[in-house]
């Protein structure tokens, strides 16, 4: 048996306790299986999303917690729609979640003999069938759910024959479409998926792989359960969308001389709120420009949650735990954003960013004077240590951190009001200068030098502590905020998805002020803006001009989510 699957050591931590584990351990102690094999068998046709973590997440964590193993396997059986591009792309992104499979990646094409001369098997014992209808026919003839379905007029041909028009399929005779070989087993069938399913089909299209070996196909049916046994998988974990198809898992299964007898079972997939996870629909967003692509940091896919800086770690947490259900619900989008606050309060490095800048001027700070001020880089993580940042007569502060005529509950900087300069000096505005407009463009203000690192000698309080930038020294960046895509909760069930598009889920800020350090940061580096939220270093980042993406607002809307339903 191959290597154990290592699991990230986040994930080993208790989660909550759900039915595949309890059947995985009742398996273990009834004998029916003596190893726990799992796989994560994802078609190469589009890109993982955050639906496709959860999959992974249980299949490798399964693998783990009983000293198994876990496949990463391409289902890669329609060579129409599959690429190495999407082949790659899931190879990168299982790697940046942290999940490494048990030996090299595994391909369905690479059992594209054996899978055909187990369906010649099924010709032989007469259990399948070449079948001259089209598509459509095929479909007319299986009947709906009150009603049976009707034998195709070609399900009584000679072993012989079958073996023949097989061969001759194989062979590339017939056009796409001409001939298919379907599974003889009840066209009654309370359940549609066994009466006399399609297992090949003829289509003449060079595989991303096998290139032009073949021009016939095995479904997704045929392919996925044998591809399953050669493998020694025991446990088959599905979402249940596949529940109606595993009386065709164990028929297929029970009918071939298969090495080993896997079971399916089947959890509830991720529904997210305010996301569509289709990857039809997901397709259209990039393909008609609502989004910049797949890495969109809007878009669900790991590469654009990548992109926006969800850490790694705070999926797997999700992940974990949402828990495992047997049956369909929503989760709140609120938990994957409160995953990545308890992630990054711990490892993001604190800075100071400010995105609407007010230029400030202190009229008693001496001119020409600089000082370094001493900051804490992480009040979370003692190790991270302290910087030093730059402070001088003039600052910016947020726009919104000043009012001319300021209700009562506001606490921050207005006239005659002091106010706490975070690391800094205590500050009380004396005036404002506005444009022709009447707009505010600059504060005046005095400091008492005494108050040095935020605190007074003689001991007054002040309620109000802003950030700030220092105007001299500071540097200049885009930033990149984001909301919802969708208005909707459930944008999957309206009839347009798009109708229901947020027509400001993407900002752009253009002349940001930040700490100068923040210039140097790394692309994916991820850091909490001191009041405002946390953000990471987008690909986009120029040497003249970093970009910067949020990943979460400070603001916590799962706990106020639970403060209401407690």
């Amino acid at each position: 048996m191959s290597k154990p699957t290592p699991t990230p050591d986040d994930i080993k931590r208790d989660g909550p306790d759900h039915f595949i584990r309890e059947i995985i351990k009742d398996d273990l102690a009834s004998g029916r299986v003596n190893d726990v094999v799992t796989r994560f068998p994802p078609e190469p046709n589009g890109y993982l999303h955050i639906g496709h973590a959860k999959s992974i997440t249980l299949n490798f964590s399964m693998a783990d917690e009983f000293d198994g193993r876990c496949n990463l396997r391409m289902d890669d059986t329609n060579p129409v729609k599959e690429d190495t591009e999407y082949i790659e792309a899931i190879q990168e992104d299982l790697k940046w979640l942290g999940f490494q499979p048990a030996g090299e990646t595994l391909f369905a094409s690479d059992y594209f003999e054996q899978l055909y001369n187990w369906a010649e098997h099924l010709i032989t014992a007469g259990q399948a069938y070449v079948d001259d209808l089209n598509a459509d026919e095929i479909r007319e003839h299986r009947g709906t759910l009150t009603e049976p379905g009707r034998n195709s007029p070609f399900r009584d041909r000679t072993v012989e024959e079958n073996l023949d028009l097989f061969r001759r399929m194989r062979a590339g005779e017939f056009p796409n479409g001409a001939k298919t070989l379907r599974a003889k087993i009840d066209m009654a069938s309370g359940n549609i998926n066994l009466r006399d399913p399609v297992l090949y089909r003829v289509l003449h299209a060079s595989h991303p792989r096998t290139g032009d070996t073949w021009c016939i196909y095995p479904t997704y049916d045929f392919a996925h359960g044998q591809s399953d046994a050669i493998e020694g998988i025991t446990h088959s974990l599905c979402t249940l969308e596949f529940a109606d198809h595993r009386p065709l898992y164990d028929w297929l299964i029970e009918h071939l001389p298969t090495p080993s007898a896997p079971k399916q079972y089947e959890f509830a997939r991720l529904n997210l709120t305010y996301t569509v996870l289709s990857k039809r629909r997901l397709m259209q967003l990039v393909q008609e420009g609502v989004v910049d692509g797949w890495d969109d940091p809007r878009m669900p896919t790991l590469r654009g949650l990548r992109r926006r800086g969800i850490p790694a770690e705070a999926l797997r947490r999700f992940a974990r735990d949402i828990g495992v259900a047997r049956a369909d619900s929503a989760v709140d989008y609120g938990f994957l954003e409160f995953c990545t606050r308890e992630v990054l309060n711990q490892k993001a490095l604190r800075r100071m960013a400010v995105l609407n800048p007010l230029k400030v001027v202190i009229d008693n700070y001496p001119e020409g004077k600089t000082e370094l001020l001493e900051a804490v880089n992480n009040p979370e993580n003692e190790s991270d240590g302290t910087r030093q940042i730059e402070f001088s007569r003039e600052f910016y502060i947020e726009r919104d951190d000043f009012m001319e005529d300021p209700p009562k509950k506001f606490f921050r900087l207005s006239p005659g009001r002091e106010v706490r300069l975070r690391y800094a000096y205590f500050v009380t505005c004396t005036d404002v200068i506005k444009d022709a407009n009447g707009e505010v463009i600059e504060v005046r203000c005095t400091y008492d030098p005494a108050s040095r690192g935020g605190e007074s000698p003689d001991g007054r309080k002040v309620r109000g502590t802003l950030h700030w930038v220092d105007a001299n020294s500071c540097a200049t960046a885009e930033v990149r905020r984001f909301e919802h895509l969708f208005t909707s909760e459930n944008p999957g069930a309206e009839d347009d998805f798009l109708a229901v598009l947020n027509p400001n889920s993407k900002s752009v800020i253009e002349a940001a002020k930040i700490e100068p350090v923040l210039a140097t940061d790394p692309v994916g580096a991820q850091v909490q803006f001191e009041r405002l939220g946390y953000f990471c270093v987008d690909p986009d980042t120029a040497k003249d001009l970093p970009v910067f993406n949020e990943i979460v607002p400070l603001r916590d809307t799962w706990k106020k989510i639970q403060k209401a339903q407690s």
